[in-house]
């Protein structure tokens, strides 16, 4: 009779009563893979630096999944809690960080062993690559496309217009789709760390997406033009019935305000404010200002 349990570590035995058991490896690089590409988080831990008895060894690793899962191991015990505690904050924080354990000075860690050593470990966090969803497919999009791609940006490009939504114009896309924007949105499935940039041919079609786009879960929304077609854009859809508080967190007119004018120079301006709020960073308050004073233009 063959069972299979499984374990981060490879190994077989046979009992005397010819019961075999089969512990079959899971690659902790192989299930960081996984988890990125099914876009989930997780924490890796290992052990840089060890001085002394440790109940492990040096390079010893420890994935932490978002559901609190873990594969391998760091030794055990406390430690262990202590680093799985800290892997889920590093997940969340989207920040690495190193964990000293000196197990001579503090009987909390002992693990049942007699060790006495020190040990370092390095805490990291494993991310999706975040997806940028791209409404529009002109000149401005293309630009934004090369730009973000080459920051780690999983391109989405989306144009009612099949000579527009191509993947000609757009090689580094993931997908490209020609279809209206009302009958996509039913289909797009976005997670709550997904960015969107809505900029269409027209006014038009800016406000479509942008009425279902403040709907969606999304990290980052912001919508090409001007402050004044922004406050008319907005104003328009509150008479249909939307709520001023939806628009809190759009960044328009889109992008760090660095006098950019053509389409690449645009393109740089957007990414940087989507890095900036990937790595939670404002940018001396300027997208919070910014956001403030909108709502309050718009009379919340």
């Amino acid at each position: 009779m063959i069972a299979y349990l499984p374990t981060a570590f490879l190994a077989c035995s046979i009992s005397g009563s010819g019961f075999v058991v089969v512990f079959f490896a899971v690659d902790i690089y192989e299930e960081i893979v996984a988890l990125r590409r099914s876009g989930r988080r997780g924490a890796l831990a290992t052990i840089t630096n060890v001085r002394g008895s440790i109940p492990s060894f040096q390079t010893s690793k420890m994935l932490v999944r978002d559901d609190g899962s873990i594969i391998g191991t760091v030794g055990g015990g406390c430690v262990e809690a202590e680093v799985w505690q800290a892997a889920r904050e590093v997940m969340e924080q989207e920040r690495p960080r190193m964990l000293s354990f000196n197990l001579n000075e503090n009987p909390a860690h002992d693990t049942g062993l007699v060790c006495g050593g020190t040990l370092d470990i390095f805490v990291e966090p494993v991310l999706p690559s975040p997806s940028l969803y791209l409404f529009g497919g002109g000149h401005v999009s293309q630009a934004i496309a090369r730009v973000a791609s080459l920051s780690g940006f999983q391109i989405h490009v989306i144009d009612d217009r099949e000579a527009y939504a191509s993947r000609e114009r757009f090689p580094e896309a993931v997908t490209v789709t020609a279809e209206d924007y009302a009958t996509v949105f039913p289909k797009l499935t976005l997670p709550e760390d997904s960015y969107l940039v809505i900029c269409t041919r027209g006014h038009r079609d800016d406000m479509r997406v942008l009425s279902l786009a403040v709907r969606q879960p999304a990290k980052y929304l912001a919508m090409i033009g001007s402050r004044r077609k922004v406050l008319t854009t907005c104003r328009e859809l509150m008479k249909e019935g939307l709520d001023a508080s939806l628009f809190a967190n759009l960044r328009a007119p889109m992008g760090i305000e660095i006098g950019a004018v053509t389409p690449e120079e645009i393109a740089v301006s957007v990414v940087a404010e989507m890095i900036a709020v990937r790595r939670n960073q404002d940018i001396g308050g300027i997208s919070k200002s910014r956001a403030l004073d909108l709502l309050s233009a718009l009379g919340r």
